[in-house]
């Protein structure tokens, strides 16, 4: 009964604050760890101020360019809990299928300086990651990446060019394939 009444009132004051189309899905409806996060990112970015113009479900934890140009899955609301992750979308945007899981530390980057001037900025390139793609720990997506579904990057890697057909492991720097996946993964 408690956690019928903690939901219930949840619902009804963070939905004042947050965007209402992120409240639902697996961490609200089958568990209360969504609207612990919820709790925490208001209190962290609207009492004390941290990150106070990033809007939820990018925690006070990340660093964020414009949120609302990262496209995901509501079940997928876990991939902004990790500590240090680094969503730089400026001009691009970001897609992450769904079942895909992001690791602390990552670095999803959609625009890089220019070579010939780093005062200057090159064109924005949208990042796309297919469903059911684990990115480990530490590792970077560069502008324009396409990985396709059920693409394991390795920790430390640097993904620096797109690899579509998925079904693969993909680790170092610049990132290459050192395993092909079995191409049925149920994406259930």
């Amino acid at each position: 009964m408690l956690k019928k009444v903690y939901c219930f009132l949840s619902r009804y004051t963070v939905g004042l604050f947050y965007d209402k189309k992120y409240l639902k899905g697996r961490w609200f409806e089958k568990s209360t760890k969504g609207w612990r996060w919820c709790w925490k990112d208001f209190f962290m970015q609207k009492v004390i101020g941290y990150n106070k113009h990033v809007p939820f479900p990018v925690s006070h934890r990340n660093n964020v360019g414009v949120a609302s140009q990262i496209l995901f899955d509501p079940d997928d609301l876990n991939n902004f809990q990790n500590f240090g992750c680094y969503f730089q979308v400026n001009d691009g945007n970001i897609t992450i299928g769904k079942g895909t899981y992001i690791a602390p530390n990552v670095g999803l980057i959609t625009q890089n300086h220019s070579i010939s001037n780093l005062c200057e900025h090159d064109p924005s390139k949208n990042i796309e990651l297919g469903k059911n793609c684990w990115i480990g720990m530490n590792s970077v997506i560069l502008p324009g990446v396409t990985l396709g579904n059920h693409t394991i990057v390795g920790a430390g890697s640097v993904v620096t060019k797109s690899f579509p057909e998925g079904n693969c492991v993909i680790v170092g720097n610049p990132g290459r394939v050192i395993k092909k996946l079995v191409d049925d993964y149920d994406e259930g």
